[in-house]
């Protein structure tokens, strides 16, 4: 940290207290880039070390909510701050900015406090100066808490630190599980018994061994062979010297039909040689395509209503009449809302809609408001097609939809949203694959306990109570990892018909503007659902909308893609 600034906000709105300083960050410490900041060695040279104001800060702050633009990364640093000086952090609530917006939508072309700025009419004085951007943070709250007000939103504040919740799923064994070394090879499937081990095979160990079982296991990477923590039908050979072991993984393995060879047996294998594997092939084939959605033969064929650009928010109605409406407003090339915002264009209003509390703030907003037979009307003007309500807005994807991830942004981030009014706790999951579906360790389990991969090629984020996202490096991504699978499961005996119908935004980064909008709504009784994967495509990558639910819980769906899951 080189400077810091604090400004409190009255219940009106209005600045209370400043409080700005320099901060010396310590000896031998780079100041990075001075041509941003002007924060040059000679200038921190004399300020206090944050252990010196580490105390007035948290007076300031005891009480209050936390607001920042990118609330979690701001939070998670100054909690490192506060504790490498051993004083607490008393802050019980944050909220964030970027994530306010979101939800708003405002008409901008970005969500980066400079654009925020100039949308709600904020002077923005010195850019990268502590106590500038602190104001015109404040300014974007006011704006921003206006906004939220006409719209009747909920604000997205979050605990601190943050709940873990369980999901009615187990943790994996460890909560920071080491790092495996990446196995360079392809599996080429089960070892056939009097056959020779080849590299890639995925190989599981159980229950006492004589050879420590980290040796033994680092002798196998050795080898070439992809040691796992857990069985599943892609394991090539199960090492068990107890035939009779009543293990996790020798269930599993008689189950699938994994071969099981005691220790001395797989150390004569090994000594024997290991055939040569098959290296990863990081410009191969995907998966093979999904067509984009078209009616069924049976489906009679209707009307075509132009609706790109438009942004329709269905109210009312039972599940699956709600759902054809959405599939509908996706065929015709609108984009189907979960939640009323300033982007929401239009509202399709099924039976029991105007007992929907959102219903007399539609009607203040005079957002237009039809009846659902306006979806199969032709559009006014006949076959010609009206102008896009927003002609900027992000391209639509059906489920099954693909979508090329330009190269120009190497992090990508997946935001899932939810309805607000869903009154149980959903988790958003990643895991990071190889061509088999299965997780290299639990390191590449992403969860609300673990939230960042290795090297944080895959992280997670709770951005409010009904909106969380997945951020992917694909630049970073290690050879054998083919895919990361974005998963979303329902906290204790809820389902996803509960929850009702997800949002899918994707964007670059994280506070730029939306390339790619989704809406899933096939879920009922699931408890997990399947919401995108990112998968490599020749030498790039490519995003599949995907609402694939489960009735199984987040265990089975963990288990399924080899993540070692504790049942204790």
């Amino acid at each position: 940290m080189l400077s810091l600034a604090v400004i409190t906000v009255g219940p009106d709105g209005q600045f209370r207290e400043e409080f700005t300083t320099l901060v010396d960050p310590g000896p031998g410490c780079d100041p990075g880039p001075v041509h941003i900041h002007g924060l040059t060695r000679k200038r921190l040279n004399g300020a206090p070390a944050f252990g010196q104001i580490a105390g007035p800060v948290a007076e300031l702050l005891r009480g209050r909510v936390l607001v920042a633009h990118n609330a979690q990364f701001d939070y998670g640093f100054l909690a490192a701050e506060f504790s490498r000086a051993g004083v607490e952090l008393p802050v019980s609530r944050r909220l964030c900015t970027l994530a306010l917006n979101r939800r708003i939508g405002p008409p901008t072309a970005d969500l980066r406090l400079a654009t925020l700025a100039a949308h709600y009419g904020v002077r923005q004085q010195q850019a990268h100066d502590a106590l500038d951007d602190t104001r015109v943070l404040g300014g974007i709250l006011r704006g921003s808490l206006a906004a939220a007000a006409r719209l009747e939103l909920r604000l997205p504040l979050i605990a601190c630190p943050p709940q873990q919740r369980g999901s009615g799923a187990s943790s994996p064994r460890s909560a920071a599980p080491a790092r495996r070394i990446p196995c360079p090879y392809r599996n080429p499937g089960r070892w056939e018994p009097g056959g020779q081990l080849v590299q890639g095979m995925k190989v599981a160990i159980t229950g006492a061994t004589r050879t420590p079982r980290t040796a033994l296991g680092e002798c196998a990477t050795a080898a070439g062979l992809n040691v796992v923590t857990s069985v599943s039908r892609h394991t090539g050979l199960l090492v068990a010297d107890d035939a009779a072991s009543d293990s996790a993984k020798a269930r599993r393995a008689a189950e699938a039909g994994v071969p099981v060879v005691d220790e001395v047996a797989f150390l004569r294998l090994l000594t024997a040689g290991v055939g040569p594997g098959v290296r990863h092939d990081t410009t191969g084939p995907g998966p093979s395509e999904v067509p984009t959605q078209v009616p069924r033969a049976e489906e009679p064929v209707v009307p075509a209503r132009p609706l790109r650009g438009h942004r329709v928010l269905v109210l009312g109605g039972h599940h699956s009449e709600a759902r054809a409406a959405r599939e509908l407003i996706v065929r015709h090339g609108g984009a189907a809302a979960v939640n009323l915002s300033a982007g929401v264009t239009d509202i399709v209003a099924l039976p029991g809609a105007e007992r929907d509390r959102r219903m007399s703030r539609i009607t203040a907003l005079r957002v237009p408001v039809h009846e659902s037979a306006w979806l199969t009307e032709p559009a006014p003007g006949g076959s010609t097609a009206p102008e896009p309500a927003n002609p900027a807005a992000p391209r639509v994807l059906p489920l099954g939809g693909v979508l090329d991830l330009p190269p120009t942004s190497p992090r990508w981030t997946v935001s899932v949203t939810w309805a607000q009014h869903a009154r149980c706790a959903v988790d958003v999951v990643a895991f990071l694959v190889d061509e088999d579906e299965q997780v290299a360790g639990d390191a590449d389990f992403v969860f609300y306990g673990q939230p960042e991969s290795p090297a944080g090629t895959v992280s997670l984020a709770a951005d409010g109570p009904s909106e969380q996202a997945v951020t992917v490096d694909v630049t970073a991504m290690p050879p054998a990892a083919r895919k990361v699978v974005v998963a979303a499961a329902v906290d204790g005996g809820a389902t996803f018909g509960e929850v009702g119908p997800i949002e899918l935004t994707v964007l670059p980064g994280t506070n730029a503007a939306p390339l790619m909008q989704s809406t899933l709504d096939a879920a009922t009784s699931e408890r997990t659902l399947l919401l995108a994967e990112l998968y490599r495509r020749g030498p790039g990558w490519r995003l599949r909308a995907m609402g694939q639910g489960f009735e199984s819980d987040l265990a089975e769906l963990a288990r399924a893609h080899g993540v070692d899951v504790s049942t204790e």
